[in-house]
Protein backbone atom coordinates (compact mmCIF):
# COMPACT_ATOMS: atom_id res chain seq x y z
CA UNK A 1 0.00 0.00 0.00
CA UNK A 2 1.54 3.16 -0.56
CA UNK A 3 -0.76 5.27 1.20
CA UNK A 4 0.03 6.50 4.83
CA UNK A 5 -3.02 6.76 6.93
CA UNK A 6 -1.85 9.11 9.24
CA UNK A 7 -1.39 11.59 6.19
CA UNK A 8 -3.71 10.65 3.71
CA UNK A 9 -0.96 11.06 1.12
CA UNK A 10 0.63 8.59 -1.35
CA UNK A 11 3.77 8.09 -1.46
CA UNK A 12 5.96 8.22 -4.99
CA UNK A 13 9.25 6.98 -5.59
CA UNK A 14 12.28 7.31 -8.29
CA UNK A 15 15.10 5.59 -9.04
CA UNK A 16 18.47 7.15 -10.75
CA UNK A 17 22.21 6.09 -11.85
CA UNK A 18 24.72 7.22 -13.08
CA UNK A 19 28.47 5.46 -13.59
CA UNK A 20 31.11 7.97 -12.94
CA UNK A 21 34.97 7.76 -14.07
CA UNK A 22 37.73 8.63 -11.18
CA UNK A 23 41.25 9.20 -12.33
CA UNK A 24 42.63 6.91 -8.92
CA UNK A 25 42.53 3.51 -8.29
CA UNK A 26 39.09 2.10 -5.85
CA UNK A 27 40.98 2.33 -2.69
CA UNK A 28 42.19 6.26 -3.35
CA UNK A 29 38.29 7.09 -4.23
CA UNK A 30 37.11 4.66 -1.22
CA UNK A 31 38.51 6.87 1.05
CA UNK A 32 37.32 10.00 -0.32
CA UNK A 33 33.85 8.92 -0.27
CA UNK A 34 34.16 9.32 3.69
CA UNK A 35 31.65 12.29 4.80
CA UNK A 36 34.53 13.60 6.86
CA UNK A 37 36.75 13.77 3.98
CA UNK A 38 34.39 15.94 1.56
CA UNK A 39 34.99 18.97 2.61
CA UNK A 40 38.81 18.46 1.19
CA UNK A 41 37.65 17.98 -2.00
CA UNK A 42 33.79 18.73 -2.47
CA UNK A 43 32.36 22.02 -2.15
CA UNK A 44 28.90 23.21 -2.62
CA UNK A 45 27.52 26.90 -1.54
CA UNK A 46 25.25 26.45 1.09
CA UNK A 47 25.88 22.57 1.90
CA UNK A 48 27.44 21.13 4.99
CA UNK A 49 28.16 17.67 6.38
CA UNK A 50 28.51 17.50 10.47
CA UNK A 51 30.04 13.68 11.59
CA UNK A 52 27.30 12.62 14.62
CA UNK A 53 28.69 8.93 15.39
CA UNK A 54 31.73 6.71 14.30
CA UNK A 55 33.60 5.07 16.75
CA UNK A 56 36.68 5.89 14.17
CA UNK A 57 35.58 9.23 13.19
CA UNK A 58 35.78 7.78 9.74
CA UNK A 59 32.99 5.95 7.81
CA UNK A 60 31.84 2.65 8.86
CA UNK A 61 28.95 0.38 9.08
CA UNK A 62 26.54 2.06 11.49
CA UNK A 63 28.11 5.72 11.06
CA UNK A 64 25.45 8.70 11.61
CA UNK A 65 26.32 11.92 10.10
CA UNK A 66 23.86 15.10 8.60
CA UNK A 67 24.21 17.24 6.03
CA UNK A 68 22.74 20.68 6.03
CA UNK A 69 21.48 22.66 2.87
CA UNK A 70 20.77 26.39 2.47
CA UNK A 71 18.83 27.29 -0.93
CA UNK A 72 16.65 30.29 -1.71
CA UNK A 73 14.14 28.26 -0.44
CA UNK A 74 15.50 27.76 3.36
CA UNK A 75 17.39 25.39 4.90
CA UNK A 76 16.93 21.52 5.05
CA UNK A 77 18.72 18.68 7.18
CA UNK A 78 19.13 15.43 6.33
CA UNK A 79 19.95 12.52 8.84
CA UNK A 80 22.56 9.91 6.79
CA UNK A 81 22.84 6.54 8.48
CA UNK A 82 25.59 4.00 6.69
CA UNK A 83 24.03 0.59 6.21
CA UNK A 84 26.84 -1.22 4.20
CA UNK A 85 30.34 -0.73 4.37
CA UNK A 86 32.36 -3.58 2.32
CA UNK A 87 35.45 -1.75 2.34
CA UNK A 88 37.45 -4.57 0.87
CA UNK A 89 34.53 -4.57 -2.42
CA UNK A 90 34.49 -0.93 -2.16
CA UNK A 91 30.67 -0.86 -1.35
CA UNK A 92 28.60 1.97 0.82
CA UNK A 93 24.90 1.72 1.34
CA UNK A 94 23.46 5.14 3.34
CA UNK A 95 19.60 5.23 4.34
CA UNK A 96 18.87 8.92 4.78
CA UNK A 97 16.05 11.05 6.20
CA UNK A 98 14.85 14.38 5.20
CA UNK A 99 12.15 15.06 7.97
CA UNK A 100 8.67 15.54 6.41
CA UNK A 101 9.98 14.88 3.09
CA UNK A 102 11.53 11.89 2.05
CA UNK A 103 13.76 8.82 2.88
CA UNK A 104 16.77 7.89 0.18
CA UNK A 105 18.91 4.70 0.26
CA UNK A 106 22.07 5.38 -1.72
CA UNK A 107 24.31 2.59 -3.48
CA UNK A 108 28.00 3.23 -4.38
CA UNK A 109 30.35 0.76 -5.75
CA UNK A 110 33.64 1.67 -6.83
CA UNK A 111 35.09 -0.44 -9.38
CA UNK A 112 38.76 -1.13 -11.29
CA UNK A 113 38.82 0.93 -14.13
CA UNK A 114 41.28 0.94 -17.09
CA UNK A 115 44.78 2.56 -15.90
CA UNK A 116 44.82 3.09 -12.63
CA UNK A 117 41.28 4.84 -12.52
CA UNK A 118 37.75 3.66 -10.92
CA UNK A 119 33.89 3.12 -12.00
CA UNK A 120 31.80 4.61 -9.57
CA UNK A 121 27.98 3.21 -9.67
CA UNK A 122 25.66 5.31 -7.88
CA UNK A 123 22.09 5.05 -7.35
CA UNK A 124 19.82 6.95 -5.55
CA UNK A 125 16.43 5.74 -4.94
CA UNK A 126 13.96 8.16 -3.13
CA UNK A 127 10.19 7.84 -1.68
CA UNK A 128 8.07 10.16 -0.52
CA UNK A 129 6.20 10.81 2.83
CA UNK A 130 4.82 14.04 2.41
CA UNK A 131 3.47 16.45 -0.24
CA UNK A 132 6.58 17.88 -0.06
CA UNK A 133 8.50 15.10 -0.84
CA UNK A 134 5.97 14.07 -3.45
CA UNK A 135 7.29 17.38 -4.77
CA UNK A 136 10.61 16.87 -4.53
CA UNK A 137 10.29 13.63 -6.33
CA UNK A 138 8.13 15.05 -9.25
CA UNK A 139 11.42 17.43 -9.48
CA UNK A 140 13.90 15.38 -9.40
CA UNK A 141 14.90 15.19 -13.51
CA UNK A 142 17.49 13.19 -14.95
CA UNK A 143 19.00 16.40 -15.61
CA UNK A 144 18.70 17.88 -12.06
CA UNK A 145 20.52 14.39 -11.02
CA UNK A 146 23.34 14.42 -13.56
CA UNK A 147 23.83 18.28 -12.58
CA UNK A 148 24.71 16.82 -8.92
CA UNK A 149 26.69 13.57 -9.82
CA UNK A 150 28.77 15.15 -12.60
CA UNK A 151 29.65 17.68 -10.39
CA UNK A 152 30.68 15.17 -7.81
CA UNK A 153 32.59 13.33 -10.25
CA UNK A 154 34.36 16.48 -11.29
CA UNK A 155 35.23 17.94 -8.38
CA UNK A 156 37.01 14.61 -7.21
CA UNK A 157 38.75 14.38 -10.48
CA UNK A 158 39.53 18.04 -9.95
CA UNK A 159 41.14 17.27 -6.47
CA UNK A 160 42.81 14.47 -7.55
CA UNK A 161 44.71 16.30 -10.15
CA UNK A 162 45.05 19.71 -8.81
CA UNK A 163 45.36 18.61 -5.10
CA UNK A 164 42.19 21.47 -4.50
CA UNK A 165 38.82 22.17 -4.67
CA UNK A 166 36.74 23.08 -7.64
CA UNK A 167 34.94 26.07 -7.25
CA UNK A 168 30.80 25.65 -8.14
CA UNK A 169 30.92 28.93 -10.34
CA UNK A 170 34.07 27.17 -12.57
CA UNK A 171 32.08 24.11 -12.60
CA UNK A 172 29.15 25.77 -14.10
CA UNK A 173 30.85 27.77 -16.15
CA UNK A 174 32.33 24.69 -18.28
CA UNK A 175 29.00 22.93 -18.05
CA UNK A 176 25.82 25.60 -18.44
CA UNK A 177 24.60 23.96 -21.63
CA UNK A 178 24.38 20.35 -19.94
CA UNK A 179 22.92 20.61 -16.78
CA UNK A 180 20.69 21.69 -15.26
CA UNK A 181 20.93 22.59 -11.10
CA UNK A 182 17.81 23.41 -9.20
CA UNK A 183 19.66 23.05 -5.68
CA UNK A 184 16.81 20.54 -4.18
CA UNK A 185 18.24 17.56 -6.08
CA UNK A 186 20.18 15.86 -3.39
Amino acid sequence: MNQSKKTGVKGKRISRSYCQSIIAEPEKVFYLLCPSKHAIWHEFEGYETHLIYSETDFLEHGCVFSTHKTTPKGTEETIWITTKYDKDNHVIEHVRFTPDSRVCIVNISVQSGNNRTSKVNITYTYTSISEKGNQFIDSFTEPAFLGVVKFWEESMNYYLKKGKKLKFSDFLNTNKSNLILSGDDQ
